[in-house]
């Protein structure tokens, strides 16, 4: 089943073990993209990243959770590419 319609603006992107992972910016094609807060430390800051729609388990409320712990999850980030 398409998650990706039930996905809004500012919802909370979680791990399956409830840690926070990001906030939706919006969905992009089949990936969810998180606000630029969300992005990280050193070479992750300053950029969005996405989370393939293949990673979410369901959608509840303002939560999208994952299939994977949030720090397996985020080794699945794609980083935006520069122009």
């Amino acid at each position: 089943m398409n998650q990706l319609k039930n996905i809004r603006e500012h919802m909370e992107v979680i791990g399956a073990d409830g840690v926070h992972v990001g906030t939706v910016d919006r969905v992009e094609g089949n990936r969810i993209k998180l606000t630029k807060a969300d992005s990280g430390m050193g070479s992750h800051k300053g950029h969005h990243h996405y989370i393939s729609d293949g990673l979410i388990a369901f959608v509840e409320g303002n939560k999208v959770r994952l299939s994977a712990n949030a720090d397996v999850a985020v080794t699945f980030e794609e980083e935006e590419k520069p122009d």
